[in-house]
């Protein structure tokens, strides 16, 4: 076995120890290839060290809520306005371009109000869940039930004390329920 540690190599069970920057390669490369696989190696570990970032995983939660807030605000939209023929009968001084006009602005401002709300509230949510997380060094319902109880408590604070804890609690009773049907994670080692 070539590159295995030769101070090692003798006891049963060992795993081959390599120096640093001797490591075997993939299969399909050689040495000059090397340069280039441990550079491709750095930027997977920094882009994976940034995803697993709280600042990425806020940004990643806001942006995914605000598109799946944009995407309810159209679908609803679709049920909001009348019928074509009334509006037609009500207003017959405005064109069929201006009407078009005017519902498509009035959808856009829905899209982009409901998107914005949707994007908050993801990420506040993931935000505090994530820097929970991080403090707990632990990934267990504790974490989303908490940052769902600040959260909660965080989008009510102008109800006053009592809405802001009934609205954390009710933020908190959601994320244990979607934790606990959609969520799986694996039992612990510390039992």
């Amino acid at each position: 076995m070539s590159g295995v540690n030769p101070s090692t190599s003798h006891l049963p069970g060992t795993v081959p120890l390599w120096a640093a920057g001797k490591e075997p390669l993939p299969p399909g490369l050689t040495e000059e290839d090397r340069p280039m696989w441990e550079q491709n190696k750095k930027m997977e570990k920094f882009m994976a060290a940034g995803i697993e970032s709280c600042p990425a995983k806020t940004l990643l939660a806001g942006g995914a809520g605000f598109g799946i807030g944009a995407f309810f605000s159209l679908m609803s939209a679709s049920f909001a306005y009348e019928d074509p023929y009334l509006r037609q009968q009500t207003r017959p001084e405005i064109g069929n371009a201006q009407k078009a006009r005017q519902i498509f602005k009035e959808m856009g401002k829905g899209m982009y109000s409901s998107g914005k709300s949707f994007g908050k509230i993801g990420a506040l949510f993931a935000g505090v869940e994530c820097i929970i997380e991080s403090y707990r060094a632990k990934n267990d319902i504790y974490n989303s039930v908490s940052a769902g109880f600040f959260a909660g408590g965080i989008l009510a604070r102008n109800s006053g004390p009592k809405g802001a804890i009934s609205g954390g609690l009710a933020f908190a009773a959601f994320s244990a329920a979607i934790d606990l049907l959609f969520i799986r994670r694996e039992a612990s080692d510390e039992d």
